[in-house]
């Protein structure tokens, strides 16, 4: 007697469907962050970080590799015009390969970086029941600075700076975000709670 297979869908490709389409995860009906869905944030927020790291390590790792072409070869100057020429051409050449490694280097961990955070603050907007202001970019950014120094295994005092430097940065940007979205229509509760307050205690004034 043939055997028949199950109906549906298999476990793994379930699975499959569930990482392909991770961002449904994230889904609400609350406007999104910076107005962008996750899907497409977390990837052009990976891609600018990236670019930024590339650019500022690229100029770095370049002068970092000229200097220390220079010091390696201080005792064997050229002396021809010919030995001048090769002398920048070999130059040249490890500036570059410098400047690609050291800015592959820092694209990688500025984009890593701000792909984890993003999906920390997703992650813990969707946990908040979508509320999104500046408590879910702080709460991300405390968690992503001590999972750094964690990682980079930094003493006391520098885990210390990480993280009052985490605050200040996540505390500055979801301040930002949230004036953004006021600006939009979009104010958050507790923009909304401070004002309700203020106009009902105006307006008992006024009857007073």
């Amino acid at each position: 007697m043939d055997s028949q297979e199950p109906s549906g869908q298999r476990p793994h490709d379930s699975a499959l469907l569930r990482v392909i389409h991770w961002h449904k995860l994230f889904d609400s009906d609350t406007p999104p962050r910076l107005g962008m869905e996750v899907k497409k944030r977390l990837p052009y927020t990976t891609i600018a970080a990236f670019a930024s790291g590339m650019t500022i390590g690229s100029f770095h790792g370049s002068k970092k590799a000229s200097y220390q072409f220079r010091a390696e070869n201080a005792h064997r100057y050229p002396t021809t015009s010919a030995a001048w020429f090769q002398y920048h051409k070999s130059k040249n050449y490890a500036s570059v390969v410098g400047g690609v490694k050291d800015g592959m280097k820092l694209g990688f961990k500025l984009g890593a970086g701000a792909f984890a955070f993003c999906l920390f603050e997703e992650t813990v907007d969707y946990a908040r029941d979508d509320t999104r202001d500046f408590l879910s970019t702080v709460t991300a950014g405390l968690s992503f600075s001590g999972i750094y120094s964690l990682l980079a295994r930094h003493d006391v005092f520098t885990a210390a700076r990480t993280t009052r430097l985490g605050l200040k940065l996540s505390l500055v940007y979801g301040l930002a975000q949230d004036a953004l979205e006021s600006l939009k229509g979009n104010r958050p509760a507790y923009i909304d709670f401070l004002l309700g307050n203020r106009r009902s205690n105006v307006q008992e004034g006024e009857t007073v």
